[in-house]
């Protein structure tokens, strides 16, 4: 695959940089792009939402991307909050990221650039790291839903990217509805890809729907919205069949 990225050995481990979307700042800055404290000391640093990974906003124009560091839940995270046990750097999460999104971002699919990963590794475990492009004042699709601003172009652009990554073989198992943004111009873009994969089809597809359809009905519980209604699943449903039924292949 071209345009990978550069990587680089460190004495803990090793990252991944894209010299093209990193420019002069991988001379100068290199592994410290991943610390949030080299951004803060630049007043370059912003929280950003990004369920329970830690992410932040970092950079200035034209350099102005999402830094995520990879957090574990569940019971396991008890026992440590952001440690993987190393099985390889084949195996690495955010190396595994950020060459599925540079292969779906080269053919053109609705996921942001990446620019770089890291890992570092502590005897039996690792922790890691992501940087993206920035989705400029782009929405999730969960906070358009409860301003009630979602419109049957917007559920139907939604669906329709959902299908161009799917006939691509990207198996998002995480696909919910704070994973999907909404660009000012109506542009659709899907992110967090962890343990995403590429696989021939199959039921796998459905159930990256269910999981959006389940998520979106946990946002709307409590709301005022009284929750997805058929007619607007319907909409993203008819978006998502009518662009896998325009590029099918023909016999």
């Amino acid at each position: 695959m071209k345009d990978v990225g550069r990587r680089i050995a460190t004495a803990q481990g090793a990252f991944l940089l894209h010299p093209a979307r990193v420019g002069d700042l991988l001379e100068s800055a290199g592994e410290s792009l991943f610390d949030p404290d080299y951004w803060r000391s630049r007043a370059l640093l912003i929280p950003a939402d990004r369920g329970r990974g830690a992410a932040w906003f970092v950079g200035s124009p034209p350099q102005r991307w999402v830094l995520r560091h990879y957090r574990r839940g569940g019971a396991v995270a008890r026992v440590s909050s952001d440690g993987y046990a190393w099985a390889g750097e084949g195996r690495v999460r955010s190396f595994a990221e950020y060459r599925l999104l540079a292969l779906l971002h080269q053919r053109g699919l609705p996921v942001p650039a990446p620019v770089g990963a890291r890992y570092r590794r502590s005897g039996l475990t690792y922790r890691c790291d992501l940087i993206t492009q920035r989705i400029e004042a782009a929405q999730p699709m969960s906070a358009l839903l409860l301003a009630g601003a979602l419109s049957e172009t917007t559920w139907r652009a939604i669906g329709a990217a959902i299908a161009s990554l799917h006939r691509a073989g990207a198996d998002h198992p995480d696909l919910n509805a704070h994973n999907v943004l909404v660009g000012p111009d109506g542009a659709i873009r899907v992110i967090d890809f962890d343990r995403g994969r590429l696989r021939k089809p199959g039921a796998w597809a459905t159930r990256n729907l269910e999981r959006l359809r389940r998520s979106l009905a946990k946002i709307a519980v409590g709301s005022a919205l009284g929750g997805v209604s058929p007619e607007q699943w319907a909409m993203l449903k008819a978006g998502y069949e009518s662009s896998s039924e325009s590029r099918a292949p023909t016999r």
